[in-house]
């Protein structure tokens, strides 16, 4: 079984309505138990797709749309992840609220970091940590093309790996890749923040809980980034120590 299929796995039996998909540029959102955002998977290297039963899915459950992250295109990947993301009640896994690079910055100094994904804090780490380095399947100048990721994810000790990673399906891979004592961040708004990813040497989960729907909503669809996006509470999850 995948990660992704035990994450569906173990999301709730009885079928939850969807209330609302919304596909915008850089984000995309599914309403039903709650509202999940997952990255809209577009680039240069995307070719062009459809999706099917376009105005229909708000008829079919969040499970039914959850299954889309398995089976279908990038952007049916992107639905398919923000509905399994919809579905997902934080409560009992005592969420905090703190955002990602606040706990990366503080842990930084004298440390080697992979970073899976450029964000806009990389900059900074790179000057508080021992050495740092950025993978990226769309590589910026400096950054480490992803091809040749499994070197550095294997000596890293603090590893950070965006949860865009789950969309697009690298994400058990970058896993298996990574130092078994590094302490594993999965960070970003398409985490899912689930525990099944404890069962596969992440420490922390970091992510988006949308808690006004309507302002996340009209900042998705008006084309926001994911620091324009109103309406969402940065929260972080730690694994619970045995």
């Amino acid at each position: 079984m995948t990660l992704l299929e035990e994450i569906i796995e173990a999301l709730p039996v009885q079928p939850v309505p969807v209330r609302r998909v919304l596909l915008g540029i850089h984000w995309t959102a599914v309403c039903s138990r709650f509202c999940g955002l997952a990255s809209t998977l577009t680039s240069e290297n995307l070719p062009y797709v459809d999706l099917n039963a376009v105005g229909e899915f708000q008829k079919r459950s969040a499970q039914d749309l959850a299954q889309m992250a398995l089976n279908g295109n990038h952007l049916e990947h992107s639905i398919g992840v923000a509905a399994i993301n919809s579905l997902l009640d934080t409560r009992s896994l005592n969420p905090v609220e703190l955002n990602a690079y606040d706990w990366i910055f503080e842990q930084a100094p004298g440390k080697t970091i992979a970073i899976v994904g450029h964000f806009p804090f990389v900059d900074k780490v790179r000057t508080l940590a021992k050495e740092l380095w950025v993978l990226e399947q769309n590589p910026r100048p400096g950054d480490i093309p992803a091809e040749e990721s499994a070197p550095f994810l294997g000596k890293a000790e603090i590893i950070a790996i965006t949860g865009s990673a789950v969309v697009n399906g690298s994400m058990e891979s970058v896993l298996e890749m990574c130092n078994p004592k590094a302490t594993i961040m999965v960070l970003g708004p398409s985490t899912p923040l689930s525990a099944v990813l404890f069962k596969h040497n992440v420490s922390i989960l970091s992510g988006a809980q949308v808690v006004d729907e309507e302002k996340a909503m009209l900042t998705v669809e008006q084309g926001g980034s994911y620091s324009q996006i109103l309406g969402v509470k940065r929260i972080t999850i730690f694994k619970k120590e045995v």
